[in-house]
């Protein structure tokens, strides 16, 4: 099951997220939040966050990348079981990281959600698609 649209929801006062009815029985049992790129937070099933794991792993720790990989993967990562509700607390430092208050935008991003704040994601958005629109069959920008 791949994770897909795009979803406006509210952290509670408490911080918490409601996560989106498509999304919950493939996160039911678990998941891992973290530190995304570009400023957003990842939300990976927790047998997804393992496969991210074994990738970084394998990349070994006498590659720089491999150690900048599994410390950004690892450090900020929270293992999270979702209430009954369908609700997640989100940590304040990953809300910190990634300026989320209350208004939030909630991606599915493949095999994974990514949670971003509302106004960084419109930004990003229209310079993703902007680079979209210029794509060629080979996924390379036309001149």
């Amino acid at each position: 099951m791949f994770f897909m649209g795009t979803y406006t929801p509210k952290l509670d006062d408490k911080g918490r997220l409601i996560l989106p009815a498509k999304f919950r029985d493939r996160l039911a049992e678990g998941l891992v939040v973290t530190q995304g790129q570009e400023k957003c937070l990842d939300v990976f099933p927790s047998d997804v966050f393992m496969e991210e794991a074994d990738r970084a792993r394998a990349k070994g720790m006498t590659s720089r990348s491999g150690r900048d990989q599994i410390r950004m993967l690892f450090a900020s990562a929270e293992e999270v079981v979702p209430d009954k509700q369908g609700r997640i607390a989100v940590p304040p430092p990953l809300r910190e990281y990634a300026a989320i208050s209350r208004d939030v935008v909630v991606i599915g991003a493949m095999d994974r959600v990514e949670i971003w704040e509302p106004s960084r994601w419109r930004d990003y958005n229209a310079a993703a698609q902007e680079n979209f629109a210029e794509l060629d069959e080979d996924g390379v920008p036309q001149d």
